[in-house]
């Protein structure tokens, strides 16, 4: 018995490590995706982003957002990413402008064995002007939705965000400028009370983006908020899902790359909270096509949240013989060690990781190592004067381990798989470094253990 968990354990790895959807940030690296709204169905997390696409003659408004559809993806792990491809699209809303190209921040809640997923858009000419808000409706979390004839009465704005409280009672938040909320019906179709707008919050500076989640009896809403020229993720708290809220501090600051909006979620998912966010990791030169990322939330013993610090890394255990990309390191040397796209024509195709000097390093954690008693390393890298590779199993902070491989990167100006067999590989999960031996220039694409 576990002999074949064993190799379903590596079949499963291999087909993840061909199809590419892993659980380094940012989680999604075969298209754009921002404004993630994260939920946890039936033992899995279900991820909800709006989706950035480039502007083409006579399709968007030219250096400005562009959004037709919505996907849907999930994982039992965080590591492991499904597509299960559009939702939602500007042409299926009865109600919508289909030449709008404005599907921003959407949100998705299960009530009762149905999901209900909401949505802005902008409404058709001689309706309602501006953004409205639409529900699609769905008897599984990914679909196939369908989405009502019209939006909801009564709501104006966008970035919907739904939760439903322990008395059972359904809540809608948006914005328009500020912050408003509402109660929802039992049909979750419909407002059950007038729109308050909310207080508690900065009165300078745009407000959007709407997620509230509670702990402990203990409401708090999230938002972004340009405080100066950038968004950055704040929060409030409160006693009521109404409010009032009262302001508690930063929960992300502003982006160091200059992304001009930021979008947030948060969940509990076994055990551990998580923050999703999203930045312009794949399009640092145009932040209006971003990219989904998440990192590990926590709480201080007064309720208060600590400020997540944005990692490359992300979450979840990376498999041993997935394509484990270590330009997507937990820490380095920063010396030595320089991390550039692979194309800069084609930015999906991701990174490398450049080493220039001996001894430079970088560290990847949590990688799960399945028992063996040998193992091959395979390493995608390219140097064109030659040079050598260490990898190490590292328990310490900022030190390598055990060398279980050591590489010689042949001389030459294309990429090349170098393998080394007959290694001694560990087991369970490990933390791995990777390190230039000499002062060679030494490309890495990724590495991978069979």
């Amino acid at each position: 018995m576990i002999k074949n968990f064993r190799r379903c354990a590596a079949l499963l790895a291999f087909i993840l490590w061909f199809n590419g959807l892993m659980a380094q940030n940012p989680l999604i690296q075969n298209q754009f995706s921002a404004d993630p709204s994260a939920r946890v169905f039936n033992g899995k997390v279900y991820l909800y982003p709006s989706h950035d696409i480039p502007v083409t003659p006579g399709h968007g408004k030219p250096g400005w957002f562009c959004m037709q559809d919505y996907h849907v993806f999930s994982s039992p792990n965080l590591t492991d990413w499904t597509d299960h491809g559009v939702i939602v699209s500007q042409t299926t809303v009865p109600w919508a402008d289909s030449t709008a190209y404005s599907m921003w921040a959407p949100d998705c809640i299960e009530r009762n064995g149905k999901y209900y997923f909401y949505f802005p858009a902008t409404a058709k000419s001689g309706t309602n002007k501006g953004f409205s808000v639409g529900v699609a409706i769905a008897d599984k979390p990914y679909g196939p939705f369908v989405p009502q004839p019209l939006p909801i009465a009564g709501i104006h704005g966008i970035d919907p965000n739904v939760q439903i409280d322990k008395d059972g009672q359904a809540y809608i938040y948006w914005a328009q400028g500020n912050l408003y909320g509402a109660k929802l019906k039992a049909n979750m179709t419909e407002l059950d009370s007038e729109p308050v707008k909310l207080e508690g919050f900065p009165d300078k500076g745009l407000k959007e983006g709407p997620y509230l989640f509670e702990r402990k009896g203990i409401y708090y809403m999230t938002y972004p908020h340009v405080a100066n020229k950038t968004e950055r993720l704040e929060y409030a708290m409160s006693a009521s899902p109404l409010g009032p809220f009262k302001y508690a501090g930063v929960l992300m600051d502003e982006s160091a790359s200059g992304c001009w909006t930021n979008h947030q979620s948060i969940i509990k998912f076994k055990d551990q909270w998580y923050l999703f966010y999203h930045n312009d990791d794949l399009s640092p030169s145009f932040d209006k096509n971003r990219s989904v990322r998440a990192d590990s939330l926590f709480f201080n013993e007064d309720g208060t949240i600590r400020k997540v610090i944005p990692t490359l890394r992300g979450v979840g255990v990376t498999a041993s013989s997935a394509k484990i990309q270590v330009d997507r390191f937990s820490a380095t040397s920063a010396d030595g060690v320089a991390v550039t796209f692979l194309d800069t024509l084609n930015k999906f195709k991701g990174w490398k990781t450049t080493f220039s000097k001996a001894m430079a390093w970088v560290k990847y954690n949590s990688v799960f190592f399945v028992k063996k008693t040998a193992g091959t390393v395979y390493v995608n890298a390219c140097s064109a004067t030659g040079g050598t590779l260490l990898i190490s199993t590292d328990s310490t902070n900022d030190k390598p381990g055990k060398v279980i491989a050591k590489l010689i990167i042949p001389k030459g100006n294309d990429w090349h798989i170098v393998t080394k067999s007959g290694l001694s590989l560990p087991a369970g999960i490990k933390n791995l470094t990777i390190q230039s031996e000499g002062d060679a220039l030494v490309n890495v694409d990724w590495i991978s253990f069979k």
